[in-house]
């Protein structure tokens, strides 16, 4: 009996502090990814900028080809968004923020439980191909445990990255 005791005390104890070190943590959190396509920026862009795209190219629609989604808005434009609801991959909604032909697709992603994060594809010619960089940000806000998830938020999303971005350079190049 004393030695769970004392094992339950050093458990609440290490709880404790690891909730408390949580609120030193940095609340901001990024992942970033890039890749070059050999295809032109007009041929790459669509193939983002219009969501309804995405399930051809996207990690997480070809993780899941059973995720339900609903598109909203004008398609391809400022205030375009979609909606997905997924057993594996999370209920979740992005929304286009701002949208600069052949550019820049700037966005706003809504997980169920979290903060929204903020960010962008963009795009730039590179020689004959294109150059495609995604990034996202966000903020953990004061919560502890999200923090902690923050730390690892680009080794948990940036695969996720590499395998869309890799799709996107095969479904680009191949049409």
């Amino acid at each position: 009996m004393k030695l769970a005791l004392k094992v339950l005390k050093y458990l609440v104890g290490l709880i404790v502090v690891l909730l408390a070190a949580g609120f030193l943590l940095p609340a901001e959190y990024s992942a970033q990814r890039s890749v070059s396509i050999n295809a032109p920026v007009d041929k790459v862009f669509p193939l983002v900028a219009n969501q309804k795209e995405w399930k051809r190219w996207s990690a997480w629609n070809q993780r899941d080809p059973n995720m339900t989604m609903t598109y909203a808005g004008p398609e391809a434009a400022v205030g375009s968004k979609w909606t997905w609801k997924s057993k594996s991959e999370g209920n979740g909604g992005m929304e286009w923020s701002a949208l600069d032909a052949n550019k820049r697709v700037g966005f706003i992603l809504r997980m169920e439980d979290m903060t929204p994060a903020t960010g962008e594809l963009t795009f730039a010619a590179e020689g004959n191909g294109t150059k495609v960089v995604w990034t996202m940000n966000g903020n953990a806000g004061m919560n502890p445990i999200f923090r902690w998830f923050g730390l690892f938020m680009d080794k948990m999303v940036g695969p996720d990255f590499e395998a869309g971005l890799k799709n996107l350079k095969k479904l680009a190049e191949a049409s």
